[in-house]
């Protein structure tokens, strides 16, 4: 079957269903740890000041544990709606990079298209199809393996939320989720740390936001993500020059 499919053009089976459940089959081996991360989400979230319906909502609405996770606590402290809305969009930023990698291949989509693959964008949606990606430009079913790849992280991601969100009360302490969460987070940033831009903008980053602590909401935060991006374009720029 393999073979079959390496057969079509990039990499891809000839019909939209069997792409659309490849993507859904290559995904599969990212699911626990995705479950484990989302679980986590869902504990903090039923914690939190917040009702059920709004910890529902803030997870189908942001759909991204880290931005949620920095959203909380301003949520809890009553922090200014602009203030929480900026810190969860400057966490989200990586997801503009993402965007303008996968552009390639698929900015020919329609807008209707393009705009339903981006709600499903996921960390390890995107490392899973940027590793076809130069072989997928040519492949009229790449958009049905993207979605194949982006609905499986959105049932597991909410099916783990809601666990979490249900079982909070019951989930002993020992289990060290928030370790387990923390485990995830690491295994999907160093692969990102492959290029010397990222290497560079990472260290900006940690360092600013570890001396940038103490300010109040999340402040430190915000601005430790702009400086750490704003490092890695420039290191990128010069290299282009040098080049």
């Amino acid at each position: 079957m393999t073979q079959a499919y390496a057969k079509h053009v990039g990499g891809l089976p000839p019909t939209a269903r069997a792409a659309f459940a490849l993507g859904m089959r290559e995904m599969l081996p990212g699911v626990p740890a995705m479950a484990a991360w989302s679980l986590v989400t869902g504990v903090a979230m039923a914690k939190s000041a917040l009702s059920l319906g709004e910890a529902m909502g803030l997870s189908l609405i942001a759909y991204a544990g880290a931005a949620q996770l920095a959203a909380l606590p301003l949520l809890v402290v009553g922090a200014p709606v602009a203030v929480t809305i900026m810190s969860a969009l400057m966490v989200n930023l990586r997801f503009v990079i993402y965007s303008a990698a996968v552009a390639p291949s698929l900015r020919t989509l329609p807008m209707r298209q393009r705009l339903l693959l981006g709600y499903l964008i996921s960390d390890m949606g995107f490392v899973f199809y940027m590793r076809r990606e130069p072989q997928l430009r040519d492949s009229p079913m790449r958009a049905w393996y993207f979605a194949g790849l982006g609905v499986i992280v959105f049932f597991v991601w909410h099916a783990a939320s809601l666990v979490g969100l249900f079982a909070s009360a019951v989930i002993p302490e020992r289990w060290g989720l928030d370790f387990v969460g923390t485990l995830v987070l690491l295994a999907l940033l160093v692969p990102m740390l492959a290029t010397r831009p990222s290497q560079v903008g990472a260290v900006v980053a940690a360092l600013l936001s570890l001396s940038l602590a103490g300010l109040p909401f999340k402040l430190g935060l915000v601005v430790s993500i702009v400086a750490g991006i704003s490092a890695a374009v420039l290191v990128d720029r010069r290299a282009r020059r040098i080049a």
